[in-house]
């Protein structure tokens, strides 16, 4: 891969890992509820789990997935399903970590990992990164530079999201403020399935 190549795909890494999507949304919502540093499982949870969805899919998983559409489908209905449930706990969440909410619990490592694999913008991200940046004659250093290229740029591009999210916590610390937040995440997050819907 040369270096105007490398550098075009730093680009798309980096564009595709800030612009909102399921996992940035809900890092959002984190961020708001429970603060940066309870969100760091989660942050490492998405960084980690597309890292290895994207590995996956560079290696062939993609090609099966291509082949047998009865299972691609039924990946996007678990992941529409699993996608509108956690949509749901953050439209209802009702207050800030630490005041009184004892149930609440920020996203954890292996969940946020797992849910790289029903997650539709993962999958268009790694599927796409594949199909467009591997070099069919070096395809094992193709799929390693881009692992590479992902894991430069995915954690600092999600944590933006749950900083900010934290950020935005003295303002939303009014329980009435708060409610709507969570409402409007819960209904973003569940409009992210509108792509895969098309």
């Amino acid at each position: 891969m040369s270096l105007e190549a490398f550098l075009a795909l730093l680009v798309y890494a980096f564009v595709t890992s800030i612009t909102p999507g399921p996992n940035n949304l809900m890092l959002l919502a984190s961020g708001v509820n429970f603060g940066i540093v309870r969100s760091v499982p989660h942050m490492l949870g998405i960084s980690i789990g597309f890292l290895v969805l994207l590995v996956a899919v560079g290696l062939g998983l993609g090609a099966v997935l291509t082949a047998f559409p009865a299972l691609h489908t039924g990946l996007k209905i678990a992941g529409g399903a699993y996608l509108l449930y956690l949509a749901w706990k953050i439209a209802m969440s009702r207050s800030l970590s630490g005041k009184g909410e004892v149930k609440a619990q920020p996203m954890r490592f292996i969940d946020a990992a797992a849910f790289q694999w029903v997650n539709p913008k993962a999958w268009v991200m790694a599927i796409t990164a594949m199909a467009v940046y591997t070099n069919p004659e070096h395809p094992f250093l193709s799929v390693v530079l881009i692992a590479v290229a992902f894991t430069i740029v995915n954690l600092p591009s999600v944590s933006v999201w749950a900083g900010f999210g934290t950020a935005l916590r003295g303002f939303l610390s009014d329980p009435v403020r708060l409610k709507w937040f969570n409402i409007a995440m819960g209904i973003l997050l569940a409009a992210t399935l509108w792509p895969m819907l098309r």
